[in-house]
């Protein structure tokens, strides 16, 4: 058995700074009925000589030679509690171990001057006990881990006993911050006379680009809902129905593989707009992030196009706060004998380079070569590299460089100076992210980044790719093309590689902050012969199209007004805003990286009845 007496967090009263209520010294709550008359962050020396009653958590429990403290704890701060006038039995005390749930009633008094606590909001006051009402007692033998312990609990424990982890208040600020985050967001729309409308969860599999997660029917046998990837076909509908301006905090949900900054159940911000331009849906952003963010009056987002930015970044969300742009060299080695390089050219490839400065950073050689480690999971197999020192090429690749290779090189960049070319030789999906996975990686291991945010907008993104003997829409099959390419749109053969189609741009956007996508959107198809054509180039049979989108072509018919919109992630906004690089901090119960609820147990496989009502089988 553990002694009560001695159980403490080794706690950090300052982390309780940054948890004081919406209106200081008062209560947070003007309805009455709660069990307390403050909590525990609120009491000052000007409430000395009030009887209170405060309810929370027991945070630390100390027993000084007959002398009993208890440090009462909530969302808000702490509160310290004397039991020095305490008229009941104090035995109740050996029963309120850490993190258990009490109530107290008292009298606030002024702590003795060697007492005073000035890390604390209440330092300067403490409550004298009456009486002690033990709402919740814990189990301290077999807690998994103590929220404010000296212990970090480990990332597994925290997602299992997720409800533990989100008492503390890094994760209580991040609710906060979300809260406000939607709040200031409806007020922005709201403002504009946008309608939030809630559209349905259980819906028809359409393919968006990922995969569904379906909904097997009871009373269907053999049919399933999905559960929408966005609400893409509904938020025009309501544009067809007249609805004119709408907005959601939407529930999506997508079936891929997870990483960081990616769950498989999350929330969008969806706007739709009818009669709207790009322009339009781009200053209402705008408005949106200065309510959001800490931006000047004056504050406009850069534009980029989809193709500069894969020849400068080799990525379509760059993080544009530091420098060490890509260059494309293939020009320059065109003649090369160096195997690498030559092959990749050969075989219709690129190569790439970074320039990095010396005053940047310099490399050991074991720092160079552990760099294939940073571009293997992107397909790439290694990183070539020479100095420049004094002027002239040293080690790695340099006696396959020439002088006038060296030239051409420095007129790829603003100055020339000793430093280290980095080099990337493979076809070109490769070589753009392994460049690009390679210049994070230096942004972070250099400390280029800065403080801060800086957007972008990425535009003209291509219309279409070509794969595996057809055409994928890059977007999704309701994005309008650019109005200047529409005659080019309708004249392309769609049944091999045409340069007609390949050329083809969206009118799509994306809104890039720090090099994470918060937002993309586009404008829509609102004309029936285009989405028509649309379903034609992706290779889709009248069938097919009758099949999975009827109801949407045939609303289409009926008169359909030019539209667009835009979706942020609330997510990865919110994640920004905290200042955080795992996208689980700001949701309250977050999946792991293999889709799973450690937590609940999700998912698990229903009972056997479950199985026979739906008709379908378990998996052996």
């Amino acid at each position: 058995m553990i002694s009560y007496s001695f159980i403490y967090y080794d706690l950090d009263e300052d982390s309780f700074q940054d948890s004081k209520s919406p209106n200081e010294g008062a209560d947070v709550s003007e309805i009455k009925g709660l069990q307390r008359s403050h909590h525990c962050g609120e009491l000052r020396a000007s409430d000395v000589g009030k009887e209170v009653t405060l309810t929370g958590w027991v945070n630390k429990n100390r027993d000084l030679g007959g002398l009993h403290f208890i440090d009462l704890r909530d969302k808000y701060g702490l509160t310290q509690l004397s039991f020095s006038d305490f008229k009941e039995d104090i035995s109740i005390l050996k029963s309120c171990h850490l993190e258990s749930v009490i109530k107290v009633k008292g009298k606030v008094q002024a702590r003795p001057e060697e007492a005073l606590n000035k890390n604390m909001n209440t330092g300067e006051v403490e409550v004298s006990v009456e009486s002690l009402e033990l709402l919740s007692e814990s189990d301290v033998n077999s807690i998994p881990f103590l929220p404010f312990g000296a212990t970090e609990a480990t990332e597994d424990n925290k997602l299992k006993y997720r409800y533990l982890d989100l008492r503390t208040h890094k994760l209580q600020n991040m609710l906060k911050l979300r809260s406000e985050t939607t709040l200031k967001v409806r007020q922005t729309l709201h403002s504009e006379d946008f309608v939030e409308v809630e559209t349905p969860i259980l819906y028809k599999s359409t393919p968006e680009g990922a995969r569904d997660y379906i909904v097997p029917s009871r009373v269907h046998p053999g049919s399933v809902y999905a559960l929408p990837q966005s609400p893409q076909t509904l938020k025009q509908l309501l544009m067809i129905g007249g609805t004119d301006k709408y907005f959601q905090i939407a529930k999506c949900f997508r079936d891929e593989d997870l990483r960081a900054d990616r769950q498989p159940e999350f929330t969008q911000i969806d706007i739709e707009v009818s009669f709207a331009t790009e322009e339009y849906i781009k200053n209402l952003v705008t408005k949106m992030l200065k309510n959001l963010f800490p931006l000047k009056d004056d504050f406009e987002i850069p534009v980029m196009s989809y193709d500069v930015a894969m020849r400068d970044y080799g990525c379509d969300k760059p993080d544009v706060r530091f420098g060490l742009k890509h260059h494309i060299v293939s020009d320059i080695f065109k003649d090369t004998d160096f195997g690498v390089f030559k092959s990749a050219l050969e075989s219709g490839g690129m190569i790439k380079s970074i320039f990095v400065p010396a005053k940047m950073g310099t490399f050991s050689r074991k720092i160079l070569d552990g760099f294939v480690n940073v571009v293997k999971p992107f397909g790439g197999k290694g990183v070539a590299f020479f100095k420049v020192e004094n002027d002239q090429a040293v080690g790695g690749i340099s006696k396959f460089v020439s002088a006038e290779n060296l030239n051409d090189l420095y007129s790829k960049v603003e100055k020339r100076e000793d430093g280290t070319w980095l080099f990337f030789a493979d076809s070109e999906d490769i070589v753009h992210a392994s460049a690009d996975a390679l210049r994070r990686h230096l942004g972070v291991e250099l400390d280029l980044i800065g403080d801060g945010y800086e957007f972008l907008w990425v535009n003209d993104f291509p219309l279409f790719e070509y794969d595996d003997g057809r055409y994928y829409a890059c977007h999704h099959p309701f994005t309008m093309v650019k109005e200047e390419q529409i005659d080019q749109y309708f004249s392309g053969d769609v049944s091999s590689p045409n340069a007609e189609l390949k050329s083809l741009k969206a009118q799509a956007y994306d809104l890039v902050c720090n090099g994470y996508e918060i937002g993309g959107g586009s404008i829509r198809i609102h004309n029936g012969k285009v989405q028509e054509r649309m379903f034609e180039i992706l290779g889709m049979s009248e069938e097919e199209v009758k099949h999975q989108f009827g109801f949407f072509v045939e609303a289409l018919k009926y008169g359909t007004p030019p539209h667009g919109g835009l979706a942020f992630g609330l997510d990865r906004l919110t994640m920004i805003l905290a200042g955080t690089d795992n996208i689980r901090d700001v949701i309250a119960f977050p999946k792991t990286t293999t889709a799973s609820d450690m937590m609940a147990g999700a998912p698990s496989v229903p009972a056997m009845e479950q199985f026979e009502e739906l008709h379908i089988k378990p998996v052996k």
